[in-house]
Formats: C-alpha cells, structure tokens, sequence
C-alpha cells in the first residue's frame, strides 16, 4: 500500500445531468462535470458562469447609504473641504486606498490619504489619527476596507465636527458605529444582490456611484485587492477578476509595471495565480515590516522613474520579509512540537517576545498548513503588555465566532471564519488558548483533524484530451470558492516510473487505462517512486495542464498526493548490496523479519530492535503481528510453513523479499531418478568404489559435480543400500523395495529446493501469486474509496 497524504473527498455528479448539461452548451464532460459539482445546473446560469464577462456590474445604489455617501463626498469636492481617506496596510486596503484616491483626484477633491502603523498603531480607525486629522482642517473621513468594528471612533469624529463613511466588507458586529454613511454589501436593509465583496469592491462601487458609470480603467487595481483578499470568486468578484485581469495585462501604470519587473512577470501573461503569488506579496511587504504608505505611493505614482525607485524598495523589503518569515516559521514549528504537541490540542495558540506582528498572519498559514490546526501567533510587547497576533482556520471551525466567544478576553479583533486579528494582554494568552481548545474540543472530531483534498471530479484518461484541457480555462479565474479543479485519476498503471531534478526530488511518470496514457508530474514528490511496485494499481490526484516541448503539446497532470490500495510486494531478491536499497524502506511501520541469528551480524540495519524480529518457530510466527506494517524478509525461512505461519491470513502493507541464504539446493546437476538409476547401476557392477580414490574420474566422465556424488551416496546409505568405510562404497543386497523419498536427506533436499523455487528462483509474478493466496486482502466500501482513495 501507499497511504495518501490527505482525505480524498470526491465529489459525483449524476451521469445523466452531465450529459444534459454537455449537449446543451457544447461542452465537454469532464467541463459539465465540474460544473454541476460547484452546484451549476441550470443551463442559462452555467453559460453566465463560463462568459462572465458578458454581465454587467450591479448597480451600487442598491446599496444602503449610497445615495447619502454620494452626496456628502460631492458636497465636499465642491465646497474643497479637506477629505481624508483612511486605509488599511494590506494589499486590499492599499488597492482600495489607490482606487478612492484616484477617484476623488480626478473629481477635483482635496484629498489625502492616511494609512495606519501596524506596530503603533494597530488594525482600523484610531483615536489619535482621527484628532490629527480634524487638526489638520480634514471634514471628510472616508474608511475604505476598515471602520465597521470602529464605534467609539465613530463617535470621536462626530464630537470632532468630521462626517464619516465607511466603506467596508468585513463582519459586522451587533454595534454598529454611528457613521454618517456605511457602505457595506451586508449592512442594514441593503438591496444589493451580491454580499462577498472586497475592500477593494466596496470602494469600486462607490467610485462606480461618484462616476455615475463603471471605471473599467481601475479595474486592474480592483482585480489585485479581490484575489489578494482571498474572498469567494464567484458572482461579481468573478465579473471583477475577469475583466480586471484582461485590463491588468495592457496596464500603463507605472507602480504595476515597476513591481512585475521587479518580481520577473510579464503581466501581459498575468493570471490570478500571478497576481496572488508575485504582485499581492510585494504590496502586503511594506505594512508587514514597516509602513504601507510606500505601496500605496507605487500604486499613485505617474512617474515611471518614481515608480522603479519604490518597486526597488519594496523588493527588499519583501527579500526581507521572506527571511523574516522563515525564522519565525522556525521557532514557532519548534514551539509547537515542544510545548503544544498536535496530538494533544486542537488548536494551536503560541506567542513569542520579538515576533513581527506584521509577518505572524504568514506564519500561521504555514502552521495551519503542516498541522492542520486553527492557529493563533501572537507577537509579544513586554513593554506594553500586548499580544498582537493573526489567526488561520481549518473548515469546521469558524474563527471570528468562536473569538467572539471570547471577547471579554481582548482589547479589538476582527476578521472572517477563516482569518482573524487580535489583539488582548499577554496576561490572558493562556486563557485565550484554554477556551478556544474547549470549544474546539467540542467542534472538531479526529476526521475534522485530517486534512483533506476537495476533488471536482474522477478523471477518466480516456476522455482528457487538449480540447477538454483547453476548455477547462472558461472556468478561471480560480479562487475561493472557485477552486482550480483538482481531479483524480484512479487505478492506473504507473509506466516509466523515475525521479528527476537535480536532487532526484522530483517524480515523472506515465499513467495508462483503459483508453489513455497521461504524463504526471509531481514536484517534491520522488519519494514516491520508491513505494510503486512493478503491477501497482497507481491513484493520483491533481490538477491539468498541457505541457508544450519543442512544440509538442501534450495533457499532463501536476500530481499532488498519491495512493496504493493493495498490499505491494517489492522483490529485493536480486540486489546483493542492501546499504542501496535499505534506506529506501519507510521510516515507521516496519518490520524486519529473520530466520537466523547469523542474517543479524551481515546486515547493517539502522532500526530500532525492537522492529527486528527473529522467528525461529512456529508460536513466534503466528503471533507477529504484521497488519498494516512493511515486512522485510532478510534472509530464507528453513521451511515454506514457517513463513506460511507468519503471513497467513494477515493484511501487511508491503512485503520486501530479499530472502538471503548461504547455499543453493541446486546442484550443478540436479540427480533425477535417471541419475540415482545410472549410479545405482554402476555400483552394481563394480559391487565396490572407492569414492575418495576414483570419484573425479566419475564426475569428469558423467560432468557431475562432487557435491552431486556425495548427495545420492548418502540417499543410498539411508536406504541401507550401500555401506561405506573409509571412501570406499559397497553395495548391499537390498532386502525389500524403497523408494528415494524414504531417505531424509532426499526428503530435505526436495523441500528445499521447493523453498528456493517458490522463494528465490520465482519470478515477481510467480511470488506475488504465492503471496496473494496466503495474505488477507481487506474490503474497501465504495464510500470509503471514494473519500479516501
């Protein structure tokens, strides 16, 4: 077997809808497929779905408070009060500051923006910021991506003579603030059919609202604050991305063309995947380490020349970033494993004096993804007392209600299901940690734990082909909630089996069934070709692609986990040096089995003692236990029923057959009874032979080996047919009839040359038969292939 590295949940979609769906669109299955397993069955909302771009974008004074917020910003820009945009440090606070600064610029306002301190200041409205503001003449504060958790800075710029808008897309609390506007997809008695906008979204309709049309030239900023925020891309964050990618590629904007070449894209290529792994990096690296203003300065700037001096500096910073990030990521994974070990918590909650605040969020990724745990890491001020931290979930476990649970335990947080802020006195991190596992306890069971592969469909190498690769991009943009599909290919034969890379890590290989042949590969994953054995049924899972060399295209699937179902047998029998091919063996679950003590001193086994085990009779056999474990067999069992004993009726996952051994049964010559009758014959004749004296001659004349001689010598002498003394043989009268088998010696040389047949002289094919009929095979329900595969 080769267990999975995740739970393959596949989903199934009914077989005759698919063909409804196929014919009515001209689509191909495995396109129909994908779409009624994300809940698109009608016709007409699958064809919306596939051309996006042929919708048109709601209307934003469905919004509640829109024709209120419209109003007062154009009341300001006339009367030239002094506005101030008060954004966020991430890439979607900073694409939503650039978008509503950009607007009001070009309708004439006096406008300034201001973006907090991650370190001084901490998430959303402040205080402070408000007071310097009215200070500074400022009548108009319009929040973009933040402000609906700020109540008592609401009220602050109300005493303060400031009107307030805000513009956001976060939870809303049962307290709202007291704002003269709130713009928000879900607040109030809205009318707006779509609630899952970004930051960046909310303030692409409000600018849609002051424009009085659709600024399809912002696009390409929307575009980046929506992938960057990770929300669903579907309904108008799909009709966003769609047309705000195909803007991205023919941008002019200097901050955009200075970052891509910094980052080495063409961003006339550019996708979702190079937005939310190059550009959303770089523009999240200023407000992680320092201050975003840089980022959102790149993003306004019209000078090209200023534009590549501030790219230059947010590179580093983001070189620095990335440093930064793996330290942490270091000391965290060590804290977990010391202190708060997965098998013991439910969820992960740790803090360290010196942890950049601005990073831990990247950090707590990483720890969700390797522990599949909700994490919290938190960055400790001793000076101040303060844990500022982030949090990432798992599905199952909604953050933002749960931290609402524990409130009273913090000074501000904020968030989605899946991530969260916060900040709360390091005095109470224990107390924090011990009511979250509560309720983790009580929310999550051991198979909420695993994690697992959510699969669009099951493959079938018959039906993939270019055009249904091809066709699968009218899907994109991928994202939340629309997901790159990831299919599985099932019960394949995995040909041309090899690792490649430079440290052979990675794994190539070519999938056949019935009907097709697939090239895979999987990066990071050629440890895996270790565990394929020759007649393997191979399942994969992963995501395709065409792969184009020296002008020829061809499907390909990038493998992300792979499975085994069936026990495997590996035949070592051929490898004399096993230093190659020991450190091969799996890590735990093995068992190293010997029928001599003597096999212990030749092989240089790097196990603990207890997974070596020396059977030496039949109680110690049965009572192995094997299931589920890789069994080595070192050396040959003195008889097939020992080993029969030891597997029989039992479920390993792998089965290793070195089977070393001394001495071959075979002779040079095998004697037949042909032979024994010749030998017989001629010691008739000579009623006498001195063996010692004569028995080269005899060897030379017959071309028999001497070990062959001596073996029907002693046959003949425990059937009392001959005496011998001192090398000379001397036939006797036989006194009744016996048969060859009669004799021990035979009796023991024909059982061991049936071992060494069955054992060490078999083909692959010969011993996995002998294996298959003794080993219990276990049933697998088709739920459970289904969902673990």
């Amino acid at each position: 077997m080769l267990q999975s590295n995740t739970r393959w949940i596949v989903r199934k979609a009914d077989e005759k809808a698919v063909q409804i769906l196929s014919g009515e669109l001209d689509i191909s299955l495995l396109t129909a497929t994908l779409l009624l397993n994300r809940g698109i069955s009608d016709p007409a909302e699958a064809y919306r779905f596939l051309h996006i771009e042929k919708e048109d974008f709601h209307d934003p004074f469905l919004m509640q408070d829109m024709n209120k917020a419209v109003e007062r910003i154009r009341r300001a820009i006339d009367e030239q009060e002094k506005i101030l945009v008060y954004g966020d440090y991430d890439a979607d606070g900073v694409t939503s500051t650039t978008v509503l600064m950009t607007v009001l610029r070009e309708l004439g306002a006096s406008v300034e923006f201001y973006i907090p301190n991650r370190f001084t200041e901490g998430y959303g409205p402040n205080e402070n910021a408000f007071r310097q503001a009215a200070h500074n003449g400022v009548k108009l504060i319009i929040t973009v991506d933040t402000g609906i958790a700020s109540v008592h800075e609401a009220e602050i710029a109300k005493q303060l003579g400031m009107d307030l808008i805000i513009t956001d897309h976060h939870e809303i609390r049962p307290e709202v603030p007291s704002g003269y506007a709130i713009i928000h997809p879900r607040y109030g008695d809205t009318l707006y059919p779509f609630p899952d906008l970004a930051g960046v979204g909310v303030t692409f309709k409000l600018a849609h609202a002051l424009y009085g049309s659709v600024p399809d030239s912002l696009l390409d900023l929307v575009a980046v604050g929506t992938i960057a925020d990770l929300v669903p891309l579907h309904g108008e964050n799909r009709l966003i991305v769609k047309k705000g990618l195909r803007v991205l590629s023919r941008s002019e904007r200097p901050g955009l063309l200075a970052l891509s070449k910094q980052a080495g894209v063409n961003l006339v290529e550019a996708n979702e995947e190079t937005v939310g792994f190059t550009i959303a990096p770089r523009l999240n690296a200023a407000g992680r380490l320092y201050s975003a203003d840089p980022a959102a300065e790149l993003l306004l700037s019209k000078d090209q020349k200023t534009a590549e001096m501030l790219a230059n500096d947010i590179e580093q910073l983001n070189n620095e970033r990335k440093d930064i990030v793996a330290e942490i990521t270091k000391e965290a994974m060590e804290m977990v494993e010391a202190l708060y070990p997965p098998s013991e918590n439910h969820v992960l909650v740790i803090g360290k004096e010196g942890w950049n605040p601005g990073v831990i969020g990247i950090v707590a990724s990483r720890l969700t993804e390797k522990y599949y745990r909700p994490a919290i890491v938190l960055g400790y001020d001793e000076e101040t007392g303060k844990a500022k931290g982030s949090a990432r979930s798992i599905k199952g476990f909604d953050l933002f209600a749960n931290l609402l649970t524990c409130a009273d335990l913090m000074e501000h947080f904020g968030g989605h299901p899946m991530a969260a802020g916060m900040t709360l006195s390091i005095s109470k991190v224990d107390e924090l940690r011990k009511r979250l596992e509560a309720v983790a306890q009580e929310q999550l069971s051991e198979e909420d734990l695993i994690p697992f592969a959510d699969l669009d469909a099951e493959a079938l190498l018959a039906e993939v082909d270019l055009d249904s690769i091809k066709e699968l991009d009218k899907l994109a943009p991928y994202g939340v909630s629309n997901p790159k599909p990831k299919f599985m290919v099932k019960g394949a034969d995995p040909q041309d089996i090899r690792k490649i890379g430079t440290n052979q890590n990675h794994l190539k290989l070519t999938l056949k069934q019935a009907g097709g042949l697939l090239d895979g590969i999987g990066f990071n994953l050629g440890y895996i070709a270790d565990s394929i054995s020759p007649d393997a049924k191979l399942s994969v899972i992963g995501e395709l692609a065409i792969n184009e060399w020296n002008n020829i295209r061809k499907p390909q699937i990038f493998i992300r986990d792979a499975c085994i179902n069936s026990w495997q047998l590996f035949d070592m029998r051929g490898n004399k040096r096993p230093d190659t091919w020991l450190p091969l063996l799996p890590k735990k679950n093995v068992h190293f089995v010997v029928f001599n003590r003597q096999t212990l001193d030749e092989f240089p086994l790097d196990a603990s003692p207890s997974d070596v085990k020396l059977i030496l009779d039949f109680q110690k056999a049965k009572e192995l236990i094997i299931d589920g474990k890789s069994i080595v067999f070192l050396d040959i069992p003195p008889n097939l029923s020992l080993l029969e004993a030891l597997i029989e009726g039992k479920s390993p996952n792998r089965i290793y057959a070195h089977f070393s051994h001394d001495q071959a049964q075979f002779f040079k010559t095998i004697p037949t009874r042909e032979h024994f009758k010749w030998y017989y014959a001629f010691l008739a004749k000579r009623r006498t032979f001195d063996v010692r004296k004569f028995g080269k001659e005899l060897e030379a004349h017959r071309g028999w080996s001497t070990e062959t001689v001596q073996f029907m010598t002693q046959v003949f002498f425990e059937l009392e047919f001959v005496t011998i003394k001192e090398g000379v043989i001397a036939l006797n009268q036989v006194k009744m009839k016996k048969d060859l088998s009669d004799s021990p010696a035979y009796q023991q040389k024909q059982a061991g040359i049936k071992l060494e047949n069955v054992l060490v002289y078999s083909s692959y094919q010969e011993l996995k038969q002998w294996f298959e009929k003794r080993v219990a095979h276990p049933v697998y329900h088709e739920e459970e292939v289904d969902a673990w595969t």
